[in-house]
């Protein structure tokens, strides 16, 4: 295993020192090391909140700022947070109106998000991302796993709680959101997690997992590597048969890469992807490439597709400010 660690009980911590003083304009770490903080605490609007394991960086801690989250609580790797970290993010960020915690579906989240809720009494609610087509079920989940979409609807519903929608509003454009928004990933190699030291799962150098989950989880099946092209026609038809979308209609088109795969790899797969899509007939009026919901050192890319409409559509386009995702402002 090589990786750029002092010890394995201290990478968290010390990556949370580094990633909040080099955003210290936009970010605030808690003492205790519980959560990030936006450094400035935005009065008289729902406080959004989410979190789970680490390994996934720039989500979710990359995604505190501006027109996305007031807090994000970082478990260790590809482990739950415990809901004291919840409740406490929640009561430095909530300023009367509510929190709400935005969750993918995996059992722990799920477990963990839900109980700090129902703690908090009326002043918490959860929304549950469930976008990966891949499996119904996994080691993880219950049910469709949350993957990059989850940054999507953190996206819509930022922006939603920055012009001051209440929590059931911002509870009913997350179900929706999450409706139309459908992802599914390939991975070309394995992540190896430092607690561990080796590799989760073994691909040989022609091979190739499609359906692959954001912790090493398998797919729908393990194949012979083949093209962009190929492997972005598998994908993009299984996201549109999901979403039953009809030609015509526009999408947002999200490349996500793992954390191993280069930019101009990335960017070809968005290519791909975005040809396919017009065969269906579907037009991506938006688009973004990169690292944003990653696993460790992970080769291997997500594609995500979401159905824009009057609704979405400027939610997404309205200007966003935090160490990952950032324009209009």
């Amino acid at each position: 295993m090589k990786k750029f660690i002092n010890r394995v009980d201290s990478v968290l911590h010390e990556s949370l020192s580094g990633f909040s003083h080099c955003h210290q304009d936009i970010v605030a770490l808690d003492a205790d090391y519980r959560f990030v903080r936006r450094a400035h605490i935005v009065p008289g609007k729902v406080a959004l909140i989410s979190g789970g394991g680490s390994g996934h960086e720039p989500l979710h801690a990359g995604f505190v700022g501006h027109g996305m989250l007031d807090a994000a609580c970082p478990g260790q790797v590809f482990t739950s947070p415990t809901p004291d970290q919840m409740i406490a993010a929640a009561e430095a960020v909530d300023t009367g109106r509510g929190a709400l915690f935005i969750v993918k579906n995996y059992e722990g989240d799920v477990m963990n998000f839900s109980m700090a809720a129902e703690m908090l009494g009326g002043q918490g609610a959860t929304l549950i991302t469930d976008d990966d087509v891949a499996v119904q079920r996994s080691t993880y989940s219950t049910g469709r796993r949350g993957v990059a979409g989850t940054m999507i609807v953190e996206k819509i519903l930022g922006a939603a709680a920055e012009r001051g929608d209440t929590l059931a509003d911002l509870q009913t454009l997350g179900v929706h959101v999450n409706g139309v928004t459908r992802s599914m990933g390939v991975a070309l190699t394995s992540c190896t997690v430092p607690a561990v030291g080796r590799p989760t799962f073994e691909l040989a150098e022609n091979e190739m997992e499609m359906g692959v989950g954001i912790h090493g989880e398998p797919g729908r099946r393990r194949v012979a590597l083949t093209s962009a092209d190929e492997i972005a026609a598998e994908i993009v038809l299984a996201i549109v048969d999901d979403l039953a979308a009809k030609a015509g209609r526009e999408v947002l088109l999200l490349v996500n890469g793992f954390g191993g795969t280069p930019m101009l790899e990335l960017y070809l797969m968005y290519d791909a992807a975005n040809r396919q899509l017009a065969k269906h007939g579907l037009k991506a009026s938006r688009g973004l490439v990169g690292n944003y919901v990653t696993s460790l050192e992970m080769a291997g890319c997500s594609i995500t597709v979401t159905l824009l409409d009057n609704g979405i559509l400027p939610l997404w386009d309205a200007p966003v400010h935090t160490a990952a995702l950032r324009w209009g402002m």
